[in-house]
């Protein structure tokens, strides 16, 4: 467990880390960023956790960063720590630090601003009916950092991205969806279990293809789409390199078979 405003707790190679400070809807303050880092850093290096899930203590995710706060002197000092330089490797450039292993957003109320980034962030998100989306930065008078304006159009469309940056409407679980913002809604209380579903199946993959595809996505997401070809014939080159075992392979392709009969 981390500071109390973020809670952090492993579960069958499963953690969970969560905002917790309902009372300011899961604002980012200087406390909640600094103890989200730790946990994710945590967990990302933990031989006991294979994927993380991001949530926040009911009823937001996050509301985005803490206005009071950045409107003093140490809130200053709160952006000032997480701007991205030119100097800052790209991995590094967003709200959670770098590392190879998969993070779930749980997101189970409204994500705005700051905590909409926060969920971009993430490598793939799970809805409650309850969730809400809202790009507020130009109602606010501010302007993204954590990489709205490029992770936004990757998931939902550069007119659609430029609809809710410009409008600052709020978009609804179902419209998310529908826009491909999120995987899947599920009503609010199986959010959690539903997500640690998910989580699940990919503890039980062998870790370290899991880390080696997402590195590949990683990879591939900062050049051309002809690139991102050569990218992952690399990645495989490199991996097939390290020796193979056929029987193994054999193995594991049954089960693989076996699971599919059971999902279909």
């Amino acid at each position: 467990m981390t500071d109390d405003v973020v809670l952090s707790e492993v579960r069958d190679r499963i953690a969970t880390i969560t905002l917790n400070r309902p009372e300011a809807r899961n604002a980012l303050s200087r406390a909640v960023i600094k103890g989200l880092r730790t946990a994710v850093r945590a967990a990302q290096a933990d031989d006991d956790v294979d994927v993380l899930i991001l949530t926040g203590a009911d009823p937001a995710f996050c509301a985005g960063l803490d206005l009071k706060e950045l409107g003093s002197s140490s809130g200053s000092a709160t952006v000032s720590d997480t701007q991205p330089t030119a100097e800052t490797p790209v991995a590094e450039r967003g709200p959670l630090p770098p590392g190879p292993k998969p993070v779930i957003g749980a997101i189970n109320g409204a994500a705005i601003t700051g905590g909409f980034e926060l969920a971009l962030a993430c490598d793939f998100l799970v809805a409650s009916d309850r969730a809400r989306f809202a790009d507020t930065h130009a109602r606010v008078g501010i302007q993204p950092w954590w990489g709205l304006s490029v992770l936004l159009p990757q998931a939902i469309g550069l007119r659609r991205a430029r609809e809710m940056s410009g409008t600052g409407n709020f978009c609804d679980a179902q419209k998310a969806l529908e826009w491909g913002l999120v995987n899947h809604v599920v009503p609010h209380q199986d959010l959690l279990p539903f997500t640690r579903g998910l989580a699940a199946d990919i503890a039980s993959n062998d870790q370290r293809a899991v880390r080696q595809l997402y590195a590949t996505y990683a990879a591939g997401s900062l050049v051309s789409a002809g690139e991102a070809w050569l990218v992952e014939s690399d990645a495989a080159a490199a991996w097939q390199g390290k020796g193979l075992d056929p029987a193994e392979i054999e193995r594991r392709r049954q089960d693989v078979v076996d699971r599919g009969r059971g999902q279909l």
